[in-house]
C-alpha cells in the first residue's frame, strides 16, 4: 500500500482539503491501495445522512472557534483535533463491506503492535473493552471506496463533550450516559506519543511512499472549493 505524503503546508489545512485529498486519489484510478494521516485544528464533522442542528452545538462551535464540516460518507458525528489522528484509505475495491473489513483489520493489527488488544464491531467501530477509541465511515464512489476513521489519542475533552450533541436516545442504545462514557483515548493504554504511533502506522500499512507533487495540491484545492 502506498503512503501518499503530505505537503509541508498541510498543518495549516482546513478539514475540507484532506476530504478534497481523498476524492483527488480516488480519481486517480491508483494501482495500489493509498492510505494517508492527518491532523486539523479543532473541527467537527458530521455524516451525509444527518441533520447538523441535531447533532451539534453550533453556538459552542462558533464561540471557540471550532470548524463545522459535512461529509459525504455516512456515519455519526465526530470532533477532531490535533490531538488526536485521522485515517484515509483509498482503494479501488467496490465492494464496501469487504473495504470496510480490511481497514478495519489493518487498525486492529496497528494496535496489536501497539500491545493494546482491541476488537472491531458490526457499525465498524474499533473499541478497547466496552469503548470506542476509533469510529470508521465510508464513501463508494465510480473510483472505489474511501474509508476514514479518527483514532482517539488524546482529545480536549471540554470541546468534545460540548461540541457534539447526541441524542439521549442513542447514547442510550449504546447503554451509556454521556459521550465522555462511551469512548477512550490511546494514550492510557500506551507509552507511545502520538509522534511514534504515527511512525508505527505507516511502517506497518505501508511498503511505497508518494509524495505530492505542486500541481496535486492545486488539483486537490480545486475540489476543496466545491466543499
Amino acid at each position: 500500500m502506498t503512503n501518499i505524503t503530505l505537503s509541508d503546508n498541510s498543518v495549516a489545512r482546513r478539514l475540507s482539503y484532506f476530504l478534497a485529498m481523498e476524492e483527488y486519489i480516488a480519481r486517480q484510478q491508483l494501482s495500489d491501495d493509498a492510505f494517508f494521516l492527518w491532523q486539523v485544528e479543532p473541527s467537527v464533522i458530521y455524516g451525509r445522512n444527518q441533520v447538523v442542528e441535531n447533532e451539534v452545538n453550533l453556538d459552542y462551535c462558533r464561540d471557540n472557534g471550532i470548524q463545522v464540516y459535512q461529509r459525504k460518507s455516512g456515519g455519526g458525528c465526530v470532533y477532531a483535533d490535533r490531538d488526536n489522528l485521522m485515517l484515509s484509505f483509498v482503494t479501488s475495491e467496490q465492494q464496501v463491506g469487504f473495504a470496510f473489513n480490511r481497514f478495519v483489520n489493518m487498525l486492529l493489527l496497528v494496535l496489536r503492535k501497539i500491545g493494546v488488544e482491541a476488537t472491531g464491531t458490526r457499525h465498524n467501530d474499533i473499541m478497547i473493552g466496552d469503548h470506542k477509541v476509533c469510529g470508521t465511515a465510508c464513501r463508494v464512489t465510480p473510483y472505489g471506496c474511501i474509508v476514514h476513521s479518527t483514532m482517539l489519542y488524546d482529545t480536549n475533552m471540554q470541546h468534545m463533550l460540548h461540541a457534539i450533541t447526541p441524542s439521549h436516545e442513542k447514547l442510550a442504545k449504546n447503554g451509556v450516559e454521556s459521550v465522555r462514557q462511551r469512548i477512550t483515548l490511546l494514550k492510557d493504554y500506551t507509552s507511545l506519543t502520538l509522534e511514534e504511533i504515527k511512525t508505527l502506522i505507516i511502517q506497518t500499512l505501508c511498503d511505497k511512499k508518494y509524495q505530492l507533487t505542486e500541481a496535486d495540491v492545486c488539483a486537490i484545492e480545486e475540489i476543496e472549493k466545491t466543499k
